[in-house]
């Protein structure tokens, strides 16, 4: 390997420059409430791109692409799907969710706003929805291994196994060391770094291909026919399967966590269009990337090796034969942003789980701040090392792993967050039945019913709200307290959004 390539020189700046973000954080993360949610300090900018780097992992720069190149501009309804229940999410869940969790005694995790929401004195939600978050979790961070695996195996030619270590261990250094500060300001930064990478490829892969709009089509439709054919070889339920990857940022905690930091909910409507805005560039430039892919390794099939072998490198590829080595190491480093930025996320969830709803609530009460962030550290640790174990197979795809575990949280959660914040006459046990329907559809779907073709999160989406209201009305109504919390709230939220 050679490390005075301008290519791995820039990468490993990039890598440094995250260390040294999450070491100026870790002077900054006072107590445990810094460590876990930044002390409620971010303002519009910073809530709008952390979230939607958080959301934004690996797959955008390779499952998407991937996607897209292999079968063309049907793929691109997981996109438009996203999008809009994106929007939703920022619309009808942001501002509410910041305010709910607040009133609900200042509510530092799901779980914790779970269990103050309903008055769970016997903390079964808060087992439940931990438990639920752990297993779909450990998932979702084994796909952001895989890809951070795959981004170092291209740039340093390491073996899967080596880079799934050297990869994990960029990202755990920074969670580790700053915490929920390191991980939105370096976010911030990533996300600037993504875009750039997205917009920066589908250009100079259109340019690359030569000869105008006539020999892009013609190479289009000889590799793929059918390519930009929107409803190619779908049926209703591909379309709506694709689609529904909506439904499922109703309920990831690592997104939704950034509403709740957010420093008011007045600063909610800003990010909201910085957010969207941000999204839709990007997805565009992933559909782009995949799409003008496919006209480019038509014309050079000679360089299409890696490719055609795995669809899901097109873009890391693209990088390396069109780019000068200087600026293809600023564009690897926006793709190592993807991955980092949600895998981040996702390790310090799992990370705040274990230590506010396990470890603090049964085991040490009485814990002190510095105990709970040493604990937390060590945590991410933990479950890093749980997720590349799981990620040790070479042959894994990200976009495989993504939609399981996306699914998992979409459906379990999804439909709770959404009535909890809209429906005051939710009861404890609709909430326990929602999740515990919602998550177990998923899994049976997937494992019993996988054939149909139906994405998971279809039915158990719908059968998780459907648990909610039933079991809602037929069970004892809230308390006063209750209904007062939610109606507190509810007023706030309405004189200040």
């Amino acid at each position: 390997m050679n490390y005075t390539n301008p290519t791995v020189i820039t990468f490993v700046l990039y890598i440094v420059a995250m260390v040294c973000i999450g070491l100026y954080a870790y002077r900054a993360t006072r107590d445990f409430s810094d460590y876990i949610l930044g002390g409620r300090s971010l303002g519009s900018f910073v809530t709008a791109l952390s979230a939607g780097a958080s959301d934004m992992s690996g797959w955008l720069l390779m499952g998407l692409p991937g996607a897209i190149y292999a079968a063309g501009l049907s793929e691109a309804w997981i996109a438009i799907g996203l999008t809009i229940g994106a929007w939703l999410n920022w619309q009808f869940v942001a501002g509410r969710l910041r305010v709910h969790t607040e009133i609900q005694n200042n509510a530092l995790t799901l779980p914790d706003y779970f269990t103050n929401r309903f008055n769970d004195t016997k903390r079964v939600l808060r087992i439940v929805s931990a438990l639920t978050i752990l297993i779909f979790f450990s998932i979702y961070c084994a796909s952001g291994m895989v890809a951070g695996a795959r981004l170092f195996e291209t740039i340093f030619h390491m073996d899967y196994s080596t880079a799934l270590w050297v990869s994990a261990l960029a990202t755990i250094s920074y969670v580790c060391i700053g915490g929920f500060l390191a991980i939105s300001w370096t976010d911030t930064f990533q996300a600037a770094m993504m875009l750039f990478a997205l917009f920066l490829t589908p250009v100079f892969t259109y340019l690359a291909i030569g000869d105008g709009q006539v020999q892009f089509s013609q190479l289009i439709e000889t590799a793929r026919p059918h390519a930009y054919d929107m409803f190619s070889n779908l049926s209703k339920i591909a379309i709506l399967s694709s689609m529904a990857w909506g439904l499922g940022y109703f309920g990831q905690p690592h997104i939704l966590v950034r509403f709740m930091a957010a420093d008011s909910v007045k600063s909610i409507p800003a990010a909201r269009r910085i957010g969207m805005s941000w999204m839709i560039l990007c997805l565009s430039g992933a559909v782009g990337a995949g799409f003008f892919g496919i006209a480019f390794f038509q014309a050079h099939p000679d360089l299409s090796g890696k490719v055609s072998s795995n669809s899901e490198l097109v873009f890391m590829q693209l990088t390396q034969i069109l780019f000068n080595p200087w600026v293809a190491g600023i564009v690897m480093a926006g793709i190592l942003s993807a991955v980092m930025s949600t895998l981040s996320c996702q390790l310090l969830v799992c990370s705040t789980t274990l230590t506010e709803d396990f470890y603090k609530a049964f085991i040490r009460k009485n814990a002190s701040q510095k105990e709970l962030v040493w604990v937390g550290r060590l945590m991410v640790l933990a479950i890093a090392v749980f997720a590349i174990v799981l990620a040790s197979n070479p042959d894994s795809k990200v976009l495989g792993l993504v939609a399981y575990a996306w699914a998992g949280f979409g459906a379990a959660f999804g439909p709770l967050i959404i009535l909890s914040l809209l429906w005051k006459r939710m009861t404890l046990s609709g909430a326990v039945a929602g999740m515990v329907v919602g998550a177990v559809t998923v899994i049976l779907w997937k494992n019993v019913f996988a054939s149909t073709g139906l994405y998971e999160i279809v039915p158990g989406f719908i059968l998780a709200t459907l648990a909610i209201i039933v079991v809602s009305l037929i069970s004892k109504a809230p308390t006063r307290d209750m209904l007062e919390r939610f109606e507190q709230a509810d007023e706030i939220y309405h004189r200040e959004h």
